[in-house]
């Protein structure tokens, strides 16, 4: 698909509930036996294409997933010629296809972050005392444990399964909730555990590099990974309903993302500064990084407690 065809793409669908005849020109379908469907129109180059699919299976992620591999597609970076192996080496090891959709998404996240979040993150480290700011990583820290014990026993790692629950054992009774990391003082340091990682300790490839909205650096594979640790691994999701237990989900969420922030504040900074392409270092860096989890994970090893404030 070229960039023209991209131009005049458009995903459209609607439900046929009203009636034909009230329906005005432009968004009668030509068929009235179409009404008990969701309809989704593709029109490339003046034609169109009608899809058809009951109401009981939406279309509605279909054709957002449609038009977002469009557009991916459509910002791919052209391969390097053969006749260069140099540049064919570098652009096999940078694994990045999708460079110029990706560089928008970084644009996107960096005027958000520069915007949003690290004025936040920077208020937060203001008015908290350290302290303060440690006793609340401790506690997001150990609402994740139930999340890094399900991995940690799907990776087969029955060690660092058995160090997981020391850790949310010591550190909610004897830390009072996580507030404090007893277990770390006691030699078990805490240790990374995802889905991803899960992934791919069972041999699933990484899949080209992408930076996604919000999520920034990660690939198809961690993207997965992501979502099976929010909406399926973490119990916190299945408990309780009700407005109340939905606000303290999303104060939870908000609160990572600034717990999160507020601890590469300084190191970010100086990536933006001193890097001459901040998008390709930290593509570089969040890949190193990731390698280590999973070499880890795979090698039954823990890291060494490292002691950062927020």
């Amino acid at each position: 698909m070229g960039e023209q065809d991209l131009i005049h793409l458009e995903v459209a669908y609607c439900r046929m509930h009203a009636d034909m005849n009230e329906m005005s020109d432009q968004t009668r379908f030509p068929d009235p036996a179409l009404a008990p469907y969701d309809i989704a129109l593709v029109p490339v180059r003046g034609r169109i294409s009608w899809l058809r699919v009951p109401m009981r299976l939406s279309v509605r992620p279909l054709a957002t997933a449609l038009a977002a591999l469009c557009l991916a597609l459509g910002g791919c970076a052209m391969p390097p010629p053969a006749d260069d192996p140099d540049a064919v080496a570098e652009y096999k090891e940078t694994n990045d296809p999708l460079e110029p959709t990706n560089r928008v998404f970084y644009a996107v996240n960096d005027a958000l972050d520069t915007v949003i979040l690290r004025p936040i993150a920077l208020g937060y480290r203001a008015v908290l005392p350290s302290p303060v700011r440690t006793g609340v990583h401790n506690v997001l820290n150990n609402l994740g444990t139930p999340v890094t014990l399900a991995n940690d026993l799907m990776q087969g790692n029955s060690r660092r399964a058995g160090d997981t629950m020391s850790r949310f054992l010591l550190n909610t009774t004897l830390g009072i909730g996580g507030l404090i990391d007893v277990a770390a003082e006691r030699g078990i340091p805490d240790h990374p555990a995802d889905f991803g990682m899960t992934l791919a300790v069972w041999g699933v490839g990484d899949g080209v590099f992408l930076f996604l909205p919000v999520l920034g650096p990660t690939n198809p594979r961690d993207a997965v990974g992501f979502g099976m640790d929010s909406f399926v691994l973490d119990p916190w999701g299945w408990v309780g309903h009700g407005n109340t237990v939905r606000n303290l989900r999303y104060g939870r969420t908000a609160l990572s993302a600034v717990d999160a922030r507020a601890m590469v504040l300084d190191d970010f900074d100086k990536v933006k500064a001193q890097a001459l392409d901040p998008y390709a270092t930290i593509r570089s860096l969040a890949r190193q990084y990731r390698t280590k989890q999973i070499d880890d994970a795979r090698n039954d090893v823990t890291p060494q407690a490292v002691k950062k404030t927020p």
